[in-house]
């Protein structure tokens, strides 16, 4: 059903995005269908294939973004600039080639130590956790960049900052800087500064991103509060985005910096060589930014994920702490990256979690078509949204029963099969976001693939993630849900109990503590 103005907003089922589409791609008997929303004309893609077909094979001509007007007009926050939703264009290919060039296989090896380190104080942290009978809400404080979701969630709860072992490794990875605490201004403005952002791009929450002529209006008019909220934010990010920035740039200047893709970037003139010594800073300020803004949200709803896994297939956990144990010994030394090539299973369990619960089950930020295209028959024209990416829908591939026999069991065992692919965990083509998992053209992969074994690896090695008992002794098997749209789906808070495997496990996480 179309209607006027509107077009098929109100045919969409209700629920999460990713089940609706789902949904409605049964209803229609169709794996890529279109909709109107409200003028904005949107393709629908619930194949894989015709993921791979568009936005791999053609990503010349899809790897376009549609803007927010609260974004990008100069008068509001004036961060059209913004790394993660660039047009297609010179400076995105600038972009994407810095990052190709300094997250390579071979160059982020020499971050290995960095991982290593971050998650030792994670399993300390985790230590004091274990103690609280009802844990999720903590653990996820310390995997997640804040703790409660942002207003997606409760409008009216403004979000709490806690320094997380994935926000620490994503700011150290990108300016080479220690934050301090949670309370560090650098980390404080950057959380602050990404929530106002993802917010600002939302058009429920800015009437000026459906009706952009309402840029124009005078800051003084009634009801136009709006405005003087975007210029506040928009003086903020100038200051976020910055200081770190120049932080690190002093840093290379004086000769005493610790590695980072930063420091990499200030010292390779070849790159720049057209750009000006301003457009290059403004360019490296942006890119660094969001090094630590989209590494840090999917790898630590990844590791959420992991965790519901765990106590919902108890087997599985033991399976790997098994094979784990048979390398590491019992409780002798934590892993390292050294040690993946000889733990084929652990490897599997985490393309299993990614496949299971998809950390962006619409796929990611909206694609574009660059141009007119035709499609299996559909005329798809300049500026359609291609939702496999938000709306096009790694939900319904990761539950494709061609492809992954009973898609809902939770089974490792299906990646040693060779010829099963890994499911699209973070997004497709040239436009995948920052951190992605075995999606070959995807910048940052290598990054999340140390951190995301590092950290499972660990995490399984030295913890136990149990079911909790009723009061008859039974154990309960949480029921694993979406709590909300949002471009990174968290889950709803289930019980489990968390404790070191043993007290040789937890003496084991307090030497390596002391030691570090």
């Amino acid at each position: 059903m179309s209607l006027p103005f509107f077009g098929n907003l109100f045919s969409i089922p209700p629920g999460l995005d990713h089940l609706a589409y789902l949904k409605l791609g049964r209803q229609l008997k169709s794996d890529i269908f279109y909709l109107n929303m409200m003028g904005q004309p949107v393709v629908v893609l619930n194949k894989a294939q015709a993921a791979t077909d568009l936005l791999e094979k053609r990503s010349a001509i899809y790897s376009d973004r549609i803007g927010s007007a609260m974004v990008d007009h100069p008068a509001l926050l004036d961060w059209a600039n913004f790394a993660g939703m660039l047009p297609y264009s010179d400076l995105w290919r600038r972009q994407r080639r810095r990052i190709n060039n300094w997250l390579s296989p071979r160059a982020v090896r020499q971050f290995d130590n960095l991982q290593e380190d971050v998650v030792k104080q994670l399993l300390g942290r985790l230590l004091k956790v274990s103690q609280n009978p009802e844990p999720f809400e903590e653990i996820k404080k310390q995997f997640f960049l804040w703790v409660v979701f942002p207003h997606r969630i409760v409008p009216y709860i403004k979000p709490v900052p806690v320094l997380s072992a994935m926000g620490s490794a994503t700011f150290r990875l990108a300016y080479g800087y220690h934050l301090k605490d949670d309370k560090d201004p650098f980390f404080l403005n950057a959380v602050q500064a990404s929530h106002r952002i993802f917010n600002a791009t939302m058009p429920n929450n800015f009437l000026v991103n459906v009706f952009p002529a309402l840029a124009y209006i005078p800051d003084w008019l009634p009801g136009a509060g709006w405005k003087r909220t975007a210029k506040e934010w928009r003086e903020h990010k100038n200051h976020t985005v910055t200081a770190p920035y120049e932080w690190t740039k002093q840093e290379v200047a004086s000769g005493n910096f610790e590695p980072s893709v930063l420091s990499a970037l200030l010292q390779d003139y070849d790159t720049d060589q057209d750009l000006s010594e301003m457009e290059r800073d403004e360019e490296l300020k942006e890119l660094a930014y969001i090094l630590f803004v989209g590494g840090t949200d999917t790898s630590s709803t990844a590791l959420v994920n992991f965790v519901a896994a765990m106590v919902v297939n108890p087997e599985v956990q033991a399976k790997a702490q098994a094979e784990i144990d048979s390398i590491l010994g019992y409780a002798s030394r934590l892993p390292t990256m050294a040690d993946e090539v000889h733990m084929p299973y652990v490897r599997v369990l985490i393309q299993e979690v990614l496949r299971w619960h998809p950390v962006t089950p619409t796929g990611g930020t909206p694609h574009a078509c660059y141009q007119d295209d035709v499609y299996q028959g559909y005329d798809i024209q300049k500026g359609t949204m291609i939702f496999i990416t938000r709306v096009a829908n790694t939900w319904a591939m990761s539950r494709d029963e061609n492809v992954y026999k009973d898609p809902e069991a939770f089974n490792p065992e299906r990646f040693l099969n060779q010829e099963t692919p890994y499911a699209p965990a973070f997004g497709w083509g040239r436009r995948c976001d920052a951190l992605v998992i075995k999606i070959s053209k995807c910048p940052g992969m290598h990054f999340a693939e140390i951190s995301l074994f590092v950290t499972i690896a660990s995490l399984l090695a030295t913890f136990h993630f149990s079911r909790k008992k009723d009061r008859h002794g039974n154990e309960i098997i949480p029921r694993i849900e979406g709590a909300v749209n949002s471009l990174t789906v968290p889950i709803k808070p289930f019980d489990f109990e968390l404790q070191p495997r043993s007290e040789k496990h937890r003496q084991l996480i307090l030497a390596n503590i002391q030691a570090d």
